[in-house]
């Protein structure tokens, strides 16, 4: 069930069967695939430009104080950012952060790229898909300035929907 939703990313739009992809996980052991959650979990892929950077280190802990309130919602949290995983578990250890946090490292950005979050500077932009339990994007907010930090309520709003 699409819900209303920001503009679509450069690749993808809402009701698009959500590209699948395996990356290695800095804070959960190994790697995590998306088509795992499948029939079982909404995922809110939480793209990002840089581990240790201001908006980044408001953003993410954000959606740590409230993994149980997404978790009430059969939703997961995760992470994506082109940061590599050592970098990505040090920031996580700093932070606190037990949710996915998924390295996009090597090859560097592919799965920025398959979703189209690349900001013209190079980084990943700021951005939100929720993808729903059967695989589809439900949502897509990618937030412009890249230094916004994202409204918690507005991604509650939209896991209530799909409820």
């Amino acid at each position: 069930m699409a819900v209303e939703s920001a503009p679509d990313t450069k690749t993808l739009k809402v009701g698009d069967e959500a590209p699948d992809f395996t990356l290695d996980s800095a804070t959960t052991n190994g790697s995590v695939t998306l088509s795992a959650f499948r029939g079982k979990q909404n995922v809110v892929l939480a793209f990002f430009p840089y581990a240790f950077s201001g908006t980044c280190s408001a953003q993410m802990p954000s959606y740590e104080a409230e993994l149980d309130r997404f978790r009430s919602y059969d939703t997961e949290v995760i992470g994506v950012s082109e940061d590599s995983k050592h970098a990505l578990a040090a920031w996580a250890k700093q932070y606190g952060l037990t949710f996915p946090l998924l390295s996009d490292f090597y090859p560097q950005g592919k799965v920025v790229d398959l979703y189209g979050v690349r900001h013209a500077a190079g980084m990943p932009e700021r951005a939100l898909v929720v993808v729903d339990k059967s695989g589809k994007i439900a949502w897509i907010h990618v937030h412009r300035p890249t230094g916004e930090v994202p409204d918690n309520e507005e991604l509650f709003e939209v896991l209530r929907k799909l409820s």
